[in-house]
C-alpha cells in the first residue's frame, strides 16, 4: 500500500492550494481517506475525511468551510482544495487510510510542507 501526496508548498495568506494523494495497492473504494496535518510543535490533527462508497464527508471545525476533501476513483487520488489559507494552516499534511473502515489509520503518506506567510 502505497499513498503519496503532492502540491505542498509557500502560499500568502488568503491564498489557495490543493493537495494531491495518490493511492495504490489497496481496495480503493471500500477505504475511509483522510487529510492529517501536525504543525511544529503541535499534535497531529485530524482535519478531512471521505468515506469511499458514499463519498460521506466530515471536517475538523479549524477547516470547516474553507477546505474540501474530494476522490477521483478513476484517477484512484484523494484531494484537498484549501482555500483563505492563514499562517496558522501551516503544517505537514499528511493522507491515511482507513481499509478496515474501523476509524483506525493503519496507512500513511511521507507528507507535504504547506507553509502560509502573513
Amino acid at each position: 500500500v502505497q499513498l503519496v501526496e503532492s502540491g505542498g508548498g509557500l502560499v500568502q495568506a488568503g491564498g489557495s492550494l490543493r493537495l494531491s494523494c495518490a493511492v495504490s495497492g489497496l481496495t480503493f473504494g471500500n477505504s475511509a481517506i483522510a487529510w492529517f496535518r501536525q504543525a511544529p510543535g503541535k499534535e497531529r490533527e485530524g482535519i478531512a475525511c471521505i468515506v469511499s462508497d458514499n463519498d460521506d464527508t466530515v471536517y475538523s471545525d479549524s477547516v470547516k468551510g474553507r477546505f474540501t476533501i474530494s476522490r477521483d476513483n478513476a484517477k484512484r487520488a484523494i484531494f484537498l482544495q484549501m482555500n483563505s489559507l492563514a499562517p496558522e494552516d501551516t503544517a505537514v499534511y499528511y493522507c491515511a487510510a482507513d481499509v478496515a473502515r474501523s476509524g483506525k489509520y493503519t496507512y500513511w503518506g511521507q507528507g507535504t510542507l504547506v507553509t502560509v506567510s502573513s
